[in-house]
């Protein structure tokens, strides 16, 4: 098996340092996509925020495993993303980004992608579906409910039904299975054994974590259940107090999310090197999965 690690969208918010460890751009935004807005630097420049995926080769498939932004969201990126995300997170949309173009680059089609396994159905994670239209798309059940008949406003106002426009081939995921490290339901990917679905939930009604068994230990998809390092693993959890602010914001069920941190810090503590966890959006994380590639 083999693992590459893609950002397959940069986002640059204005606002770097304008709050402590990181910045905030708070408005509207909130609410749209569920995506941070965070970085350094000074106030008045742009921060840097990454979308972290996963290109797997197994024996006999590529599985990808969250997607970025696609290339419609690059064609018509107010039709598809909205003005207001837009606006506030500003997005490089470079079409050289896109998972497909990078899955070309290392010399695959884009049939070869045979399954995409989501973490959550937010625009910035679901935007490269259509980029692959014969693939199979794992998600969790709840997720695909919360996407398609919301029940609160925030979930009307996060999910961008022109990404499941065209018809994906779905195969949604029920939340069962044996333990794995302490989280009790676990789902199988299309009866691969190495690839695992796990709900991390909170963050959205059905958002999940992927497990990816490398033969040399296991990397941890944990999608958006943290924003930041320090939440996981830091000795002790830190987080900048904006930044704590926004994940109780755009939590559908923050009381679960914060106890799927204090899970997932567990594992990061207990079992360090055998377990891998990274985010979606920490560019920190991504940079640290290069050089251990380059160094491993």
């Amino acid at each position: 098996m083999r693992v590459h690690h893609l950002n397959c969208g940069s986002m640059r918010p204005l606002g770097g340092s304008l709050l402590v460890g990181g910045s905030l751009l708070v408005g509207g935004s909130l609410l749209v996509g569920g995506s941070l807005l965070v970085g350094g630097g000074a106030p008045h420049g742009s921060a840097t925020m990454v979308c972290h995926t996963l290109l797997v080769e197994t024996a006999n498939a590529l599985v990808l495993v969250d997607g970025g932004f696609g290339l419609a969201d690059i064609a018509a990126p107010h039709a598809r993303l909205g003005r207001e995300f837009i606006t506030v997170a500003r997005p490089r949309l470079d079409e050289r980004e896109t998972a497909l173009r990078q899955v070309e680059a290392l010399g695959h089609r884009a049939d070869d992608v045979r399954h995409i396994v989501l973490t959550h159905l937010d625009l910035d994670h679901a935007g490269a579906l259509a980029d692959f239209p014969h693939a199979e798309v794992h998600v969790a059940a709840a997720e695909y409910a919360a996407a398609t008949t919301p029940r609160t406003l925030s979930e009307r106002r996060r999910y961008r039904p022109a990404q499941l426009a065209h018809g994906p081939r779905l195969a949604l995921c029920e939340v069962r299975g044996e333990r794995w490290h302490g989280f009790e339901a676990v789902t199988p990917i299309a009866d691969m054994a190495e690839l695992l679905l796990l709900p991390l939930t909170g963050h959205t009604r059905g958002h999940s974590g992927v497990a990816i068994d490398t033969g040399a230990g296991w990397l941890l998809h944990a999608g958006d259940a943290y924003f930041h390092r320090d939440e996981v693993h830091a000795l002790k959890r830190r987080c900048p107090p904006g930044l704590d602010l926004f994940q109780r914001i755009v939590s559908i069920d923050d009381r679960t999310r914060r106890g799927n941190q204090d899970r997932l810090r567990a594992l990061a503590r207990e079992r360090a090197g055998a377990v891998r966890i990274f985010s979606a959006h920490d560019a920190v994380e991504l940079a640290a999965a290069h050089a251990a590639i380059r160094t491993g």
